[in-house]
């Protein structure tokens, strides 16, 4: 059943906030594409970006958003302009505020195909890039770097 990019906003937005990985599942498609601050290449595939929030839900403090824009916006990876969906939030991470947008773009059945994730300010950002990377290490989605 195809679902409408509001209502998978909706749902994702109410799974994040409570922190049920379980309910994003659906949300994405199998290809999802997120990408994030910290790495230039995506996050590719459905599990590995489900391994991901796994880690930044355990890893941002206090995570709340804070506003909602919709519009539509070209993908990076056909360029094609399809319906997308702005969050705002705040969080903070080992003690460093973080302001932060997500920006979800759908397929014509309405679920995630791109994700990008934008923070600031810079030390926000190296905060959350090293607390991903080892949250995703734990959870061996990524080698150890410290085992290198």
């Amino acid at each position: 059943m195809a679902m409408t990019a509001a209502d998978t906003t909706e749902r994702f937005r109410s799974a994040v906030e409570k922190r049920d990985l379980a309910a994003l599942d659906g949300l994405f498609t199998e290809d999802v594409r997120l990408f994030s601050p910290v790495k230039f290449t995506p996050f590719e595939g459905r599990p590995m970006v489900l391994g991901l929030f796994g880690v930044l839900l355990r890893t941002f403090e206090g995570f709340r958003y804070v506003g909602h824009l919709e519009g539509e916006a070209l993908t990076s990876a056909e360029g094609a302009e399809v319906p997308s969906e702005v969050l705002l939030f705040r969080a903070s991470v080992n003690g460093r505020e973080i302001h932060g947008i997500d920006l979800l773009q759908f397929d014509e059945a309405g679920r995630i195909k791109e994700f990008t994730v934008m923070v600031r300010p810079m030390s926000a950002v190296q905060a959350l890039g090293a607390a991903v990377l080892e949250g995703l290490a734990a959870d061996g989605l990524v080698p150890d770097p410290a085992a290198g």
